[in-house]
């Protein structure tokens, strides 16, 4: 008669697709050029990338700041301002673009959906788009642009 033992021992160790036995060892993938690290593209090269998309899109009181020996958490940082919660958006969403374009891996995007402050952070490069009226409010090239003229001007109190 019939054997239920033996047909449930055959049936486990048979692949179900191909009924051959499955092989003791994983196959293993040759390593290839194209599974090494990326090159990351150099930070002050990123920053004058950016510059470039900020001003090509009409963005407005464009500053790129070195950081180099004043923060070791970027190498650059560029603030800008557009004039309106769309304009901040779509300045915002070109930079992203560019930036992926130009190898940045790791580029992570802030306050998109309200748009008054976008903040894009690109690992060694990051990036500040503005409505005008936030940016004179927070004013972050007082704090990290103290030898380049940004152009604001704020009354003593």
């Amino acid at each position: 008669m019939f054997n239920s033992t033996k047909e449930t021992a055959l049936s486990v160790s048979r692949s179900p697709r191909t009924g051959r036995k499955p092989t003791s060892k994983p196959a293993t993938a040759k390593p290839s050029a194209e599974l090494a690290a990326p090159v990351s593209p150099d930070p002050l090269e990123l920053a004058r990338l950016v510059v470039q998309q900020l001003e090509d899109d009409k963005a407005e009181n464009v500053l790129n700041i070195p950081l180099s020996g004043k923060s070791p958490m970027a190498d650059a940082m560029v603030v800008a301002s557009g004039r309106s919660q769309r304009h901040v958006s779509a300045l915002a969403d070109h930079v992203h673009k560019k930036l992926k374009e130009a190898g940045a891996s790791q580029v992570r995007v802030e306050g998109l959906p309200n748009a008054d402050w976008v903040l894009i952070d690109a690992g060694d490069v990051i990036v500040h788009i503005f409505r005008p009226e936030v940016r004179e409010f927070y004013n972050l090239e007082r704090i990290w642009a103290s030898d380049v003229a940004t152009g604001h001007t704020r009354a003593a109190s």
